[in-house]
């Protein structure tokens, strides 16, 4: 390990204009935003016709987990989907059965809050989202507060359940078309992010967060790769080995040709065959290439990590949530809010990793809502027209929120507002004056409560999670240089080296950039963090070398375009 002085931690400044700046949108931003309109449309569109409107609320809470679970391979995307479906009814009976128990506000409140904090919880240790427990959250807040009575519950539950199940067969839907479209799009953006890193290292201009990305993204597409557990099929074990030169290029990037990474991208994109990537020094198939993936099947064999187990490191986040949940629903109701689900809500979706994240949060949150009011103020007309106008828009908002949430959450939130407005509607129309002053006054309850609750409840082992990850680094990459120094080292102990250590550099940055935006904590030693990670950079290189994976010096860019790369 690194004797390098630890040097303290500035808090970040709180960005406000920062956090509204509008990023690029998903590669694939369509695939929810139509996802949840074929998914809401048609039990809503059959309630109209059956003149029961009043019910769209149960339906569309089990409509809305098609937003889950898109960027996952099918056959776990499956599992998931069940499970949030599962997730959902859990606490939307949870819900029911103390709206049909009690009708006092306080109690409400604080069962509403802590459901938040265990979806919050099992959302973050599971890796679920997006949207992750918000969805989840707004459901179960927003039922505890219709009235309800026991014998109610079980028909309100399955018009849920059967919403729910025909939103896992729409998830689903593209299986048959795409069989590994998931996958190739990660595949895809690996290869993108690390051609981009490789440019920048060969120009001179190398950057710590464009290396950083690109590690993140190819860790990412190794998460999908081996998130389906069964058989790997011809096409999944030619992904993995794009992933392999994309994690070799990280490495190595002066001996990286970036235009073949590229080239490579965009073939997998498409729906045709995958290009080769054997070494133009041996045979396609050869006994060399195969043991690249040796790795990764001995990844896959092993068993996920114990859900209590990744629990434990989110206790500050879910107490947060569960006292900034609570706190922003007891000051609604003391300010005479009739729906004071709403304060839960906002606080309950600003808790992210860190403080500085959860500020930015809030103020996306703020500015998105306050807009969003405005827009639900210009189509109330439209909406009030009869029940079928009302079920359009609603629709036009679930669509809009999806499309463009991806290039900032502000922007979602603008029509999230709406939606959430419109569906306090289903039963029968209510003053719009009235319902726009109240969603301002719960937003601004639920951020600045919610954010003083953040405050308040710090997560002071921020700093030691650094040192473990620190720790792990160190032991990963001492373990891979002894391998690349031995002369008897098998290539599958080569590989699992090489993946572990890169592994551990992804988990030490996010580590890292968790700890810099906590506050009230001892100073992180960022130093040692950058030394650590600038070694195990050049131990990855040298066991890429070590396993042969990169040509011979002299081999000329245009041999290495010589190999298949059409669909």
């Amino acid at each position: 390990m690194s004797s390098a002085t630890p040097t303290p931690t500035r808090v970040r400044r709180l960005p406000v204009v920062g956090a509204l700046r509008l990023g690029r949108p998903s590669d694939v931003w369509f695939k929810p935003a139509l996802s949840v309109v074929a998914a809401v449309a048609p039990p809503s569109l059959l309630l109209v016709a059956l003149g029961r409107l009043d019910l769209a609320a149960y339906t569309m809470a089990g409509s809305l987990c098609a937003l889950y679970a898109h960027h996952r391979p099918y056959a776990a995307r499956a599992k998931v989907l069940a499970w949030v479906v599962l997730g959902m009814l859990g606490g939307l009976a949870v819900a029911l059965v103390t709206a049909s128990l009690t009708r006092n506000a306080v109690v409400l409140v604080t069962v509403g809050a802590l459901l938040a904090a265990v979806q919050k919880a099992v959302c973050d240790a599971t890796r679920v989202g997006p949207p992750a427990h918000v969805i989840l959250t707004f459901v179960s807040s927003a039922t505890l507060f219709v009235p309800q009575t026991l014998g109610q519950v079980p028909g309100h539950l399955a018009l849920a359940a059967a919403a729910g199940a025909w939103a896992w067969l729409v998830g689903m839907a593209p299986a048959p078309l795409r069989p590994h479209g998931p996958e190739r799009r990660a595949t895809a953006q690996a290869l993108h992010t690390a051609a981009a890193y490789a440019e920048t290292a060969r120009g001179g201009e190398e950057s710590a967060g464009a290396r950083s990305a690109a590690y993140a993204a190819v860790h990412a597409a190794w998460q999908t790769l081996l998130a389906a557990r069964n058989r790997p099929s011809t096409t999944r074990r030619a992904l993995e080995r794009l992933v392999v030169r994309a994690e070799v290029a990280l490495a190595a990037p002066a001996d990286t040709d970036p235009a073949r990474l590229r080239a490579w991208a965009d073939a997998v994109r498409g729906s045709g065959r995958v290009p080769r990537t054997g070494d133009p020094r041996r045979d396609e198939g050869s006994l060399g290439e195969r043991d690249e993936l040796v790795g990764v099947a001995a990844e896959r064999a092993v068993a996920p990590r114990p859900l209590w187990s990744r629990l434990g490191p989110l206790a500050p986040l879910a107490v947060r949530t569960a006292l900034g949940c609570a706190l922003a629903g007891y000051v609604s109701l003391a300010l005479g809010a009739d729906r004071p689900y709403w304060a839960l809500v906002t606080a309950a979706s600003l808790y992210r990793a860190n403080l500085t994240l959860t500020w930015s949060r809030a103020v996306q949150r703020v500015v998105g809502n306050l807009v969003g009011v405005l827009l639900f103020a210009a189509v109330t007309p439209v909406a009030r027209l009869g029940p079928l106008a009302l079920v359009l828009c609603i629709l036009a908002c679930n669509f809009g929120a999806e499309a463009l949430i991806g290039r900032n959450y502000w922007l979602g939130s603008v029509c999230v507002t709406p939606l959430a407005l419109l569906v306090t509607e289903l039963p029968g129309y209510q003053p719009t004056g009235e319902l726009v002053t109240d969603r301002v006054v719960d937003t601004l309850v639920g951020a600045l409560v919610g954010f003083a609750a953040a405050l308040a409840v710090t997560d002071r082992r921020a700093g030691r999670r650094v040192e473990r990850a620190l720790t792990a680094v160190d032991r990963a990459r001492e373990r891979a240089a002894r391998l690349a120094a031995g002369p008897a080292s098998t290539p599958a102990a080569l590989e699992a080296a090489r993946r572990g250590l890169a592994a551990a550099v992804v988990d030490l940055r996010a580590t890292a950039d968790a700890a810099a935006g906590e506050w009230w904590q001892r100073a992180l030693p960022q130093e040692r963090v950058v030394l650590a990670e600038q070694a195990a950079h050049r131990t990855l290189a040298a066991t890429v070398r070590r396993q042969g994976l990169l040509p011979d010096p002299g081999t000329t860019s245009t041999q290495t375009h010589t190999e298949d790369t059409s669909p």
